[in-house]
């Protein structure tokens, strides 16, 4: 492998995720992954260009944010890319009416929408509400329609909290897909229009980007096909098999989020 200065050399933005590398979640708030709060305030105090992204889907963007500045966090609302208030502009600028099946937390993102005589389905990671009965109304709203819409906010198969891997919203949108014979829309990683958003917002080109996530196929995966640079912590929901994925291989694996600073400090943009 090329040595760290070849590869991050050039790099003028940074991208980051959000759950399982600066924090793993839980019911209580959760816990900042030590030495993340740090990691962070370097990077905003170096010339890089810093985006959070996140398929957060259990609470609206305002939430995440407060909650995050609450553990040390230097972080605006305006410098995260998420899925939700995405999803919302997507429901308007196509005169969708959404079924939603979200969690509470994040309705507030959908407040704007008209929810009356829904013409698609919204999925989110809905947690404890992904019940059978609660299921099967997305189902059956899906199926009385004549060009039935799903839309994911994320496809993520599991991620990880406190307690241990948790299921994701991917595993339930898969569900549904085959029982309707469908294909969902995803927004949020790692679909590439969602990559592309962050990098506008930050303006940067691809080329000239760098995501750090957790998940090898979410983050890494999708951010290397829109032509960024990926790194991998080895904290969240990474695996150890995750370094030998028969499809995607990082650009490099670190310890952590502290680690991966010190080495773009070193080394990037030069």
């Amino acid at each position: 492998m090329a040595s760290w200065g070849e590869r991050l050399a050039g790099v003028r933005g940074v991208l980051l995720d959000i759950s399982g590398v600066l924090y793993d979640g839980s019911e209580d708030g959760g816990m900042p992954i030590p030495g993340s709060v740090e990691a962070v305030a370097r990077l905003k105090q170096s010339q890089l260009k810093v985006r959070f992204c996140t398929n957060e889907s259990q609470k609206s963007r305002g939430d995440l944010v407060e909650l995050l500045r609450r553990h040390g966090f230097d972080i605006s609302e305006s410098e995260v890319t998420a899925p939700a208030p995405a999803a919302s502009l997507i429901l308007k600028e196509r005169g969708l009416r959404p079924h939603l099946l979200v969690q509470d937390g994040v309705r507030s993102e959908f407040d704007p929408i008209d929810t009356s005589n829904p013409n698609c389905v919204v999925i989110a990671d809905a947690g404890e509400s992904f019940s059978y009965q609660n299921m099967n109304k997305a189902f059956r709203v899906l199926m009385e329609l004549e060009s039935p819409v799903l839309i994911s906010l994320g496809k993520g198969r599991y991620y990880k909290e406190n307690s241990g891997l948790m299921l994701d919203v991917g595993a339930y949108m898969k569900a549904l897909e085959y029982a309707c014979g469908i294909e969902a829309e995803v927004v949020g990683k790692p679909s590439p229009e969602y990559f592309q958003s962050a990098l506008k917002e930050m303006g940067v080109e691809a080329h000239e980007a760098i995501m750090i996530g957790d998940d090898i196929v979410g983050d890494i995966g999708g951010a290397q096909r829109c032509g960024m640079r990926a790194l991998q912590v080895r904290t969240g929901k990474f695996r150890p098999s995750d370094e030998r994925h028969p499809d995607v291989k990082a650009d490099g694996y670190v310890d952590n989020l502290a680690e991966a600073v010190d080495l773009l400090l070193q080394h990037a943009d030069k």
